[in-house]
């Protein structure tokens, strides 16, 4: 399996690269209309910690734009140092990364199987490593606990305090980005697998029916077919909201617990540990199993 070739770093950075990009416009774009916090928790769109004027347009640096930086530059390093120090005898760090990496592939494999696992990989395992070591980066202590407060006029009383950092993905702008990047990938992956004629012909067109039986189910199919194209971004949406809302509303719980008792928000630590993994897990699951429904020349939708 190819291994170092995924560890090379590019696969990592890119990937790192797009979903912060992607983020921080529909960040500028849903934050005209901010009206301020109201309560001083954890509110549910990043706190902006600088704001760039680019010719017109408004670039927002946010918390959770800095600690996904930071996650992505942690991977980037680690991947180099994997794919740079390979030996017969490797130690014991670079053995449990690359025990990590194939059961990845070996667990997309029995989705999409051998072939398109290759042509998927890159994607699908550098996409889970970064949304898993995003969520346990979260739970550090910190995160969302250290910061500045602010004094002045025009300063809402109910929220004085900007966090330095923020869970990456308990920001929708960040899963929004990698949930409308997989929505591009698809696209990309599934017409160049099967073919825009056979791919559009499977939706909008009737199958397994002849003569004028075609004709006739050929206006339903049709209907169905752009239902069915509504759906490809309802995927998108419904990947966003589902890692978004496990995760903000894991990290808003153990702030909860934390004003309760210093020891209070101890269990569900543990809670979001096995959270965290499986909803980096189910993200990237759902990535698979639309690629191969998609890509499969017996049912390709």
């Amino acid at each position: 399996m190819q291994v170092k070739s995924f560890f090379s770093g590019r696969i990592l950075a890119g990937l790192a690269c797009a979903f912060s990009c992607i983020s921080s416009m529909s960040l500028a774009a849903a934050g005209s209309g901010d009206e301020g916090h109201k309560f001083d928790h954890l509110p549910k769109h990043a706190e902006k910690l600088a704001v760039f004027d680019l010719g017109g347009f408004q670039y927002s640096i946010t918390n959770s734009m800095v600690a996904w930086w930071i996650v992505s530059v942690l991977l980037i390093v680690i991947a180099q140092l994997v794919s740079r120090k390979v030996s017969i005898i490797p130690s014991k760090f670079i053995n449990a990364v690359e025990s990590l990496v194939e059961f990845l592939f070996n667990f997309y494999e029995s989705i999409v199987g051998y072939s398109l696992a290759k042509k998927t990989f890159g994607f699908l395992g550098g996409t889970f490593i970064l949304i898993l070591v995003s969520n346990y980066a979260g739970l550090l202590p910190g995160v969302g606990t250290m910061g500045w407060m602010l004094s002045g006029d025009g300063v809402d009383p109910h929220d004085t305090f900007r966090p330095f950092l923020r869970g990456a993905n308990a920001d929708i702008n960040t899963t929004a980005a990698m949930a409308f990047s997989f929505f591009f990938f698809w696209w990309y992956v599934s017409l160049k697998e099967v073919g825009a004629k056979y791919f559009f012909s499977h939706i909008f067109l009737p199958s397994g029916v002849q003569g004028i039986m075609w004709w006739a189910f050929l206006p339903i199919f049709f209907f169905v077919g752009c239902l069915e194209m509504v759906s490809f971004v309802i995927r998108s949406v419904v990947l966003t909201f589902r890692l978004y809302g496990n995760i903000f509303a894991g990290e808003t719980l153990i702030e909860t617990m934390a004003h309760m008792h210093i020891l209070a928000p101890l269990p569900f630590y543990f809670m979001e540990l096995l959270v965290g993994f499986l909803q980096a897990l189910v993200f990237t699951l759902l990535c698979a199993v639309f690629l191969n429904l998609s890509c499969s020349k017996d049912e390709a939708h």
